[in-house]
Protein backbone atom coordinates (compact mmCIF):
# COMPACT_ATOMS: atom_id res chain seq x y z
CA UNK A 1 0.00 0.00 0.00
CA UNK A 2 1.36 3.33 -0.58
CA UNK A 3 0.22 6.52 0.90
CA UNK A 4 2.05 9.19 -0.94
CA UNK A 5 1.02 10.99 -4.35
CA UNK A 6 3.18 11.55 -7.60
CA UNK A 7 3.25 15.40 -8.48
CA UNK A 8 1.48 16.18 -11.92
CA UNK A 9 2.61 18.08 -15.38
CA UNK A 10 0.83 21.03 -14.28
CA UNK A 11 2.23 24.16 -16.48
CA UNK A 12 4.31 26.83 -14.93
CA UNK A 13 2.73 29.38 -13.02
CA UNK A 14 0.60 26.64 -11.53
CA UNK A 15 0.93 24.00 -9.53
CA UNK A 16 0.01 20.73 -10.30
CA UNK A 17 -1.71 18.41 -8.46
CA UNK A 18 -0.66 15.68 -6.17
CA UNK A 19 -2.45 12.24 -8.26
CA UNK A 20 -2.71 9.09 -5.57
CA UNK A 21 -0.95 6.19 -5.82
CA UNK A 22 -3.53 2.99 -4.35
CA UNK A 23 -1.58 0.13 -4.22
CA UNK A 24 -4.13 -2.43 -2.66
CA UNK A 25 -3.22 -5.35 -0.67
CA UNK A 26 -4.71 -8.74 -0.79
CA UNK A 27 -8.31 -8.13 -0.59
CA UNK A 28 -10.81 -10.07 0.82
CA UNK A 29 -14.20 -10.78 -0.96
CA UNK A 30 -17.31 -9.25 0.86
CA UNK A 31 -19.79 -11.43 2.23
CA UNK A 32 -22.86 -10.22 1.09
CA UNK A 33 -24.28 -8.93 3.67
CA UNK A 34 -25.92 -5.32 3.93
CA UNK A 35 -23.93 -2.73 4.72
CA UNK A 36 -23.91 -0.89 8.03
CA UNK A 37 -24.06 2.34 9.72
CA UNK A 38 -20.97 3.21 11.25
CA UNK A 39 -19.60 0.11 9.85
CA UNK A 40 -15.76 -0.75 9.11
CA UNK A 41 -14.26 -2.44 5.92
CA UNK A 42 -10.67 -3.10 5.66
CA UNK A 43 -9.15 -4.56 2.72
CA UNK A 44 -12.26 -6.01 1.04
CA UNK A 45 -13.52 -6.82 -2.46
CA UNK A 46 -16.95 -5.79 -3.50
CA UNK A 47 -18.24 -7.03 -6.36
CA UNK A 48 -20.93 -6.18 -8.68
CA UNK A 49 -23.04 -5.97 -5.61
CA UNK A 50 -26.38 -4.55 -5.03
CA UNK A 51 -26.38 -1.90 -2.23
CA UNK A 52 -29.65 0.61 -3.65
CA UNK A 53 -31.09 2.22 -0.93
CA UNK A 54 -29.18 1.17 1.85
CA UNK A 55 -27.43 3.14 4.76
CA UNK A 56 -23.82 3.25 5.60
CA UNK A 57 -24.25 6.38 7.23
CA UNK A 58 -20.56 7.39 8.61
CA UNK A 59 -18.82 4.37 7.45
CA UNK A 60 -15.30 3.90 6.79
CA UNK A 61 -13.51 2.35 4.31
CA UNK A 62 -10.45 1.50 3.69
CA UNK A 63 -8.36 -0.44 1.30
CA UNK A 64 -11.02 -1.31 -0.75
CA UNK A 65 -12.05 -2.27 -3.99
CA UNK A 66 -15.95 -1.53 -5.55
CA UNK A 67 -16.08 -3.30 -9.14
CA UNK A 68 -19.88 -2.82 -10.82
CA UNK A 69 -21.75 -2.00 -7.89
CA UNK A 70 -25.12 -0.27 -7.71
CA UNK A 71 -25.07 2.76 -5.50
CA UNK A 72 -28.93 3.79 -6.34
CA UNK A 73 -29.98 5.91 -3.19
CA UNK A 74 -27.25 4.64 -1.11
CA UNK A 75 -26.72 6.69 1.96
CA UNK A 76 -23.01 7.05 2.55
CA UNK A 77 -23.26 10.78 4.50
CA UNK A 78 -20.05 11.26 6.56
CA UNK A 79 -18.29 8.03 5.35
CA UNK A 80 -14.93 8.07 4.80
CA UNK A 81 -13.00 6.88 1.85
CA UNK A 82 -9.53 5.90 2.31
CA UNK A 83 -6.71 4.01 -0.31
CA UNK A 84 -9.53 3.04 -2.04
CA UNK A 85 -10.11 2.49 -6.03
CA UNK A 86 -13.89 2.29 -7.07
CA UNK A 87 -14.15 1.04 -10.65
CA UNK A 88 -17.71 0.98 -13.17
CA UNK A 89 -20.04 1.98 -10.45
CA UNK A 90 -23.24 3.15 -11.13
CA UNK A 91 -26.17 5.02 -9.24
CA UNK A 92 -28.51 7.78 -9.21
CA UNK A 93 -28.83 9.85 -5.85
CA UNK A 94 -26.21 8.33 -3.88
CA UNK A 95 -25.72 10.31 -0.76
CA UNK A 96 -21.89 11.38 0.03
CA UNK A 97 -22.42 14.76 1.68
CA UNK A 98 -19.87 15.63 4.09
CA UNK A 99 -17.83 12.88 3.67
CA UNK A 100 -13.92 12.27 2.94
CA UNK A 101 -12.33 10.56 0.34
CA UNK A 102 -8.49 10.44 0.58
CA UNK A 103 -6.33 8.56 -2.01
CA UNK A 104 -9.29 7.77 -3.94
CA UNK A 105 -9.81 6.65 -7.84
CA UNK A 106 -13.16 6.47 -9.14
CA UNK A 107 -12.38 4.76 -12.68
CA UNK A 108 -15.52 4.83 -15.20
CA UNK A 109 -18.57 5.59 -13.05
CA UNK A 110 -21.47 6.36 -14.37
CA UNK A 111 -23.27 8.57 -11.81
CA UNK A 112 -26.55 10.81 -11.72
CA UNK A 113 -27.13 13.48 -9.16
CA UNK A 114 -24.47 12.10 -6.69
CA UNK A 115 -24.49 14.63 -3.56
CA UNK A 116 -21.06 15.29 -2.43
CA UNK A 117 -22.02 19.03 -0.61
CA UNK A 118 -19.81 19.56 2.36
CA UNK A 119 -17.49 16.91 1.51
CA UNK A 120 -13.64 16.92 1.30
CA UNK A 121 -11.93 15.18 -1.82
CA UNK A 122 -7.82 15.00 -1.31
CA UNK A 123 -5.81 12.95 -3.78
CA UNK A 124 -8.65 11.75 -5.60
CA UNK A 125 -8.95 10.95 -9.66
CA UNK A 126 -11.92 10.94 -11.06
CA UNK A 127 -11.14 9.15 -14.04
CA UNK A 128 -13.33 8.42 -17.48
CA UNK A 129 -17.42 7.65 -17.38
CA UNK A 130 -20.03 10.56 -16.91
CA UNK A 131 -21.57 12.47 -13.52
CA UNK A 132 -24.65 14.18 -14.15
CA UNK A 133 -25.80 17.23 -11.67
CA UNK A 134 -22.91 16.15 -9.41
CA UNK A 135 -23.22 18.07 -6.11
CA UNK A 136 -20.20 19.71 -4.25
CA UNK A 137 -21.70 22.86 -2.89
CA UNK A 138 -19.49 23.97 -0.39
CA UNK A 139 -17.37 21.29 -0.89
CA UNK A 140 -13.27 20.96 -0.42
CA UNK A 141 -11.41 19.39 -3.31
CA UNK A 142 -7.76 19.79 -2.92
CA UNK A 143 -4.94 17.62 -5.25
CA UNK A 144 -8.13 16.16 -7.32
CA UNK A 145 -7.69 15.49 -11.12
CA UNK A 146 -10.91 15.30 -13.29
CA UNK A 147 -9.72 12.87 -16.19
CA UNK A 148 -11.20 11.88 -19.77
CA UNK A 149 -14.76 12.08 -18.04
CA UNK A 150 -17.95 14.39 -18.50
CA UNK A 151 -19.19 16.13 -15.84
CA UNK A 152 -23.06 17.50 -17.02
CA UNK A 153 -23.79 20.49 -14.86
CA UNK A 154 -21.65 20.12 -12.07
CA UNK A 155 -22.35 22.41 -9.28
CA UNK A 156 -19.27 23.87 -7.80
CA UNK A 157 -21.29 26.56 -5.83
CA UNK A 158 -19.65 28.27 -2.58
CA UNK A 159 -16.91 25.24 -2.93
CA UNK A 160 -13.03 25.44 -2.53
CA UNK A 161 -10.76 24.31 -5.38
CA UNK A 162 -6.88 24.48 -4.58
CA UNK A 163 -4.83 21.98 -7.31
CA UNK A 164 -7.08 20.78 -9.61
CA UNK A 165 -6.75 19.67 -12.98
CA UNK A 166 -9.06 18.99 -15.52
CA UNK A 167 -7.21 16.83 -18.55
CA UNK A 168 -8.98 15.43 -21.74
CA UNK A 169 -12.29 16.09 -19.56
CA UNK A 170 -15.51 17.91 -20.80
CA UNK A 171 -17.19 20.49 -18.01
CA UNK A 172 -20.95 21.55 -19.06
CA UNK A 173 -22.76 23.99 -17.65
CA UNK A 174 -21.19 24.79 -14.52
CA UNK A 175 -22.05 26.66 -11.69
CA UNK A 176 -19.35 28.35 -10.14
CA UNK A 177 -20.99 30.32 -8.06
CA UNK A 178 -19.69 31.52 -4.94
CA UNK A 179 -16.25 29.41 -5.38
CA UNK A 180 -12.93 30.16 -4.50
CA UNK A 181 -9.98 29.14 -7.20
CA UNK A 182 -6.53 28.36 -6.32
CA UNK A 183 -3.93 26.70 -8.97
CA UNK A 184 -6.40 25.54 -10.83
CA UNK A 185 -5.77 23.73 -14.65
CA UNK A 186 -8.78 24.13 -17.10
CA UNK A 187 -6.42 23.87 -20.44
CA UNK A 188 -6.81 20.26 -20.79
CA UNK A 189 -10.95 20.44 -20.36
CA UNK A 190 -11.68 19.57 -24.18
CA UNK A 191 -15.23 21.39 -23.38
CA UNK A 192 -15.34 24.68 -20.74
CA UNK A 193 -19.12 25.80 -20.37
CA UNK A 194 -19.31 28.20 -17.44
CA UNK A 195 -22.90 28.18 -16.60
CA UNK A 196 -22.52 30.76 -13.54
CA UNK A 197 -19.82 32.28 -11.89
CA UNK A 198 -17.79 32.61 -14.52
CA UNK A 199 -16.56 36.01 -12.22
CA UNK A 200 -14.81 33.19 -9.81
CA UNK A 201 -12.76 32.23 -12.43
CA UNK A 202 -9.92 34.46 -10.39
CA UNK A 203 -7.08 31.60 -9.29
CA UNK A 204 -7.78 29.07 -12.50
CA UNK A 205 -5.36 29.29 -15.57
CA UNK A 206 -7.24 28.57 -19.05
CA UNK A 207 -6.13 28.19 -22.80
CA UNK A 208 -6.22 31.18 -25.26
CA UNK A 209 -8.74 29.45 -27.02
CA UNK A 210 -11.08 28.60 -23.84
CA UNK A 211 -10.79 32.22 -23.61
CA UNK A 212 -11.92 33.49 -26.39
CA UNK A 213 -15.15 30.91 -26.29
CA UNK A 214 -15.82 32.79 -22.43
CA UNK A 215 -15.53 35.89 -24.06
CA UNK A 216 -19.36 36.15 -24.47
CA UNK A 217 -20.12 34.79 -21.28
CA UNK A 218 -17.16 37.40 -19.88
CA UNK A 219 -18.88 40.14 -21.91
CA UNK A 220 -22.16 39.32 -20.17
CA UNK A 221 -21.10 39.35 -16.81
CA UNK A 222 -19.25 42.88 -17.26
CA UNK A 223 -21.81 44.38 -18.94
CA UNK A 224 -19.86 44.99 -22.19
CA UNK A 225 -22.25 45.39 -25.55
CA UNK A 226 -20.31 43.80 -28.37
CA UNK A 227 -21.51 45.10 -32.05
CA UNK A 228 -20.46 44.51 -35.42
Amino acid sequence: MARKAAGGAGGAGVKSARRPEVRLPALVAYDGGELEPDGDYDGLAFTEADFAGQDASGARFMDCALTGCALDETRLRNARVLDSVFTGIRGVGTDLSEATLRDVELVDARLGGVQLHGAVLERVVIRGGKIDYLNLRSATLRDVVFEACVLAEPDFGGARLERVEFVDCALKRADLTGATLKDVDLRGAVELDIARGVERLAGAVVSTSQLLDLAPVLAGQLGIRVEG
